[in-house]
């Protein structure tokens, strides 16, 4: 899609939001000459505060090719913002539903036409401590796969110094850095033409994940940990952790009360041997 077909909501959202970012932000912006001039593609990008749809919306408008987002179905009923959201051709996502597939649908037919889609494959803000990359959804991998289009691994990093991770209030001053690195297409013709099942979906994504980690280790100029963060993992951990510390409170519970039976047995049999004496 080039600048000449960006259309009129996209371009009226620009006019609204490019000048408080402009005045917000410093920009570090490298790698713009990987995001293909025309054709359908992918930008897989990590996210870490509330902040990257507009400041990468922002990067990626700066190069004539428009990202489609995918994003919560309420979004678009809301007002003006889902009339934007509308206009500028974003993909609903119904999650738990019968209508769950079509946001893929929706992006595999966008990319056939020749549009960009970008994907959070971490589905949601990152839980890692550290803000690193967590593992991705397979969502990214299947369109992927199935069109067999580029897949731009892009990092970006800065937005928390101003909004941090589900907090309420932003730091906007002193003047924070968007920094942002748009790597080479992601190799993923392993893949390609054989069947997609759970397996394979879960190898490219994991490809894809370590594709776009790259670009943020360039950005933040360190090695992210070994192991990839996964939120499922930390979840069924925290559940054993409580469910253990439920059974501790039951296993006192129960000392207790057989410490409480014994103590109330020994008086009762202090007071017959009282009585006998008498």
């Amino acid at each position: 899609m080039s600048r000449r077909r960006i259309g009129f909501w996209y371009r009226f959202a620009a006019v609204l939001c490019k000048p408080p970012l402009v005045v917000l932000f410093k920009r570090d912006w490298r790698g713009m000459e990987n995001i293909p001039a025309d054709g359908g593609f992918i930008t897989a990008v990590n996210h870490n505060s509330h902040l990257d749809p507009f400041l990468y919306a922002h990067f990626q408008y700066n190069t004539g090719r428009v990202p489609r987002f995918l994003a919560k179905h309420g979004l678009f009923k809301k007002g003006f913002v889902g009339a934007a959201m509308r206009g500028t051709g974003q993909i609903p996502v119904y999650r738990e539903s019968t209508n769950a597939l079509s946001a893929f649908r929706a992006a595999i037919d966008a990319v056939e036409r020749g549009e960009c889609v970008a994907f959070y494959p971490e589905g949601t803000l990152t839980r890692d401590p550290e803000l690193w990359p967590m593992t991705g959804k397979t969502g990214v991998a299947r369109v992927a796969l199935q069109t067999k289009c580029p897949v731009i691994p892009v990092g970006q990093w800065g937005a928390t110094d101003a909004l941090a991770p589900y907090a309420k209030k932003p730091h906007f001053f002193p003047r924070k850095t968007h920094h942002v690195l748009a790597g080479e297409p992601v190799d993923l013709t392993a893949f390609y033409d054989k069947e997609i099942t759970p397996d394979l979906l879960k190898e490219a994504t994991e490809v894809i994940m370590t594709a776009i980690t790259a670009e943020v280790e360039h950005l933040r100029g360190e090695k992210a940990p070994p192991k990839r963060y996964d939120p499922r993992e930390a979840r069924i951990a925290q559940r054993r952790k409580l469910q253990d510390g439920d059974r501790s409170q039951d296993g006192d519970t129960v000392q207790d009360r057989d410490k409480s039976q014994a103590s109330s047995g020994s008086s009762a049999s202090g007071g017959t041997t009282e009585e006998s004496s008498k």
